[in-house]
């Protein structure tokens, strides 16, 4: 059921998206969180990634999300915000860009963890998506490979993201007890 604005029950799950590289808070994808979710897309500087981490950090604080998804260069300040111990939560990487800025870029233990990555993606190669999941606890991250471009263009409208979003926080909470 829906409420006035439109979004469902799922509306009191937190979701913090952060954008690419190009992309901004009104992106398709950010609009889609923001109809099912309490979700917000904090606007940033993409030309200074550590502006974005400390931007993406004030909202973690501030915000509490439930879930952090990141989608390609945002996958990265996902990324960083996990490696640096400023996010312990929950996270869904979208054709995430980490490996592409940091070649050492590793997933902490402990940490659910979905990656998505699109077998049509010109932009980065599935196979960083692939070696980062395998940085993290095995069973607590998924790789998922889909067919679709970097953008993720039909499984960001089609239902995908938003079933992505709720099983991921399901399947974390059902690891944490």
């Amino acid at each position: 059921m829906a409420d006035s604005a439109g979004r469902t029950a799922d509306a009191k799950l937190r979701v913090q998206f952060i954008h690419g590289l190009e992309s901004s808070p009104q992106s398709t994808k950010a609009m889609v969180l923001a109809k099912h979710f309490d979700a917000i897309t904090p606007a940033m500087d993409t030309t200074d990634f550590e502006s974005c981490v400390g931007v993406q950090h004030a909202e973690i604080e501030r915000f509490a999300p439930d879930v952090l998804v990141g989608s390609s260069y945002g996958g990265a300040v996902a990324v960083a915000l996990l490696e640096r111990g400023l996010w312990h939560g929950p996270t869904l990487l979208l054709a995430q860009a980490a490996r592409h800025y940091d070649d050492q870029a590793k997933l902490p233990t402990d940490v659910s963890v979905w990656l998505v990555h699109g077998t049509g993606d010109t932009l980065i190669p599935q196979a960083e998506s692939r070696e980062l999941a395998a940085t993290g606890s095995p069973d607590r991250v998924r790789y998922i490979e889909i067919e679709d471009d970097h953008p993720l263009r039909k499984h960001a409208t089609d239902g995908s993201l938003v079933r992505w979003v709720r099983e991921l926080h399901a399947a974390d909470l059902a690891v944490r007890g």
